[in-house]
């Protein structure tokens, strides 16, 4: 590319950017927003949230980033969700979407929906254009995130009780400072922590074990009906991860939540999820529960995934790799997106990207080769 061609390219990129800025900054200004606008109605009443052709694009100087490119996955209530796929697949920009803390104007919602199944308000909403006055009463109460390293979610200039009793008194303002800090105390013991003058502490002050286990408190103390956890033991070693996945397991039981589990784990993904979702370059290629996905694996880059995973009892001389790169997701083809790196494609894989087809009621996958056997079901 010449040097007047890049210069072109760049105005044109830059001149497209500054619309959809525009655009944003216009949405944002907006005061009044009438009910209508973000109010909605769930397509199965059981489903806490339901993702519909979710897109999410960053707008750069080198182009759109289309990191979440028509996601549409649901959440029971009650169960668990486990999302994997490899690094950069939008797993964690589909939280942050869900949470509202998309770094905008460069980043934004471009299409689809999130349907939120609000059984406090007896309504269902549209977490994609809710106003921010409305979606700072659900962010942090009814919906909650536990962040991949607490070092970085915890603020380190201020105390444990600060950043606790802080979330506690935002969305419980009828208690009194008293009732807020055993509120706090309460929260932290459901977690494993019962030291003394723990609320006076800084986060440096604390392991990474003790910080992650803080981190779930703030998650978990007003009770949410959704928890997203995004790695929620990438930093700790094997023991602590234990330790924290058991808890999380036992306090969604104990509040009746759903967890949205995000991971590149296999291992943690087998002992948590109840349905599986598998992503590839912003889009799910596979879902359905545990058992389909780790018994009957279709799509194949999730059997690639299953092959990579290290087994017990098994003498390999290497780990099986994928082979390949991700697309980059500025310029991406329109046929699927694994092509170039799947060992059994079919003359199909040359057409458009291939849509979801149901192998079973829970299983589905988008792949040429499973078209016939979705098709014959």
């Amino acid at each position: 590319m010449d040097k007047n061609t890049q210069k072109a390219r760049l105005k044109s990129i830059k001149k497209f950017n500054a619309v959809k800025y525009k655009e944003y900054n216009k949405k944002q200004r907006r005061k009044r927003i009438p009910e209508s606008e973000y109010m909605t109605t769930m397509a199965d009443d059981h489903n806490i949230l339901e993702f519909d052709n979710l897109r999410t694009y960053f707008y750069t100087d080198a182009g759109t980033v289309k990191a979440v490119d028509g996601v549409s996955f649901q959440i029971p209530r009650g169960a668990t969700i486990g999302v994997v796929g490899e690094s950069g697949c939008g797993k964690s920009v589909t939280s942050l979407t869900t949470m509202g803390l998309l770094a905008g104007p460069t980043g934004q919602v471009a299409g689809g929906s999130i349907r939120y199944n609000q059984k406090s308000q007896n309504r269902a909403v549209d977490l994609t254009k809710l106003p921010r006055k409305e979606f700072e009463k659900i962010r942090g109460n009814e919906i909650s995130m536990i962040f991949q390293e607490p070092m970085t979610a915890l603020n380190p200039v201020f105390t444990i009780g600060d950043q606790l009793c802080e979330c506690i008194s935002l969305h419980m303002p009828e208690l009194k400072k008293d009732e807020v800090e055993a509120r706090a105390l309460e929260v932290l013991e459901l977690v494993g922590i019962k030291r003394e003058g723990i609320l006076n502490n800084y986060p440096h002050e604390l392991s990474g074990g003790m910080r992650q286990r803080v981190v779930i408190a703030m998650a978990l103390c007003c009770d949410p009906q959704l928890i997203i956890a995004d790695e929620p033991t990438t930093a700790l070693d094997v023991t602590i991860q234990a330790q924290i996945l058991d808890l999380l397991r036992n306090l969604k039981d104990k509040i009746n939540a759903s967890i949205m589990l995000i991971t590149h784990d296999l291992g943690v993904v087998a002992e948590m999820a109840d349905y599986v979702v598998v992503m590839y370059a912003g889009r799910v290629v596979e879902q359905g529960t545990a058992e389909d996905i780790f018994h009957h694996p279709a799509h194949p880059y999730t059997i690639g995934l299953m092959k990579s995973k290290p087994m017990l009892g098994e003498k390999i001389d290497r780990l099986y790799s994928i082979p390949g790169n991700v697309p980059n997701p500025i310029n991406l083809p329109e046929h699927c997106y694994f092509k170039n790196r799947c060992e059994s494609c079919v003359e199909a894989c040359e057409g458009l990207y291939p849509e979801l087809v149901s192998l079973s009621k829970t299983h589905k996958v988008s792949c040429y080769l499973c078209g016939k056997k979705g098709g014959e079901n």
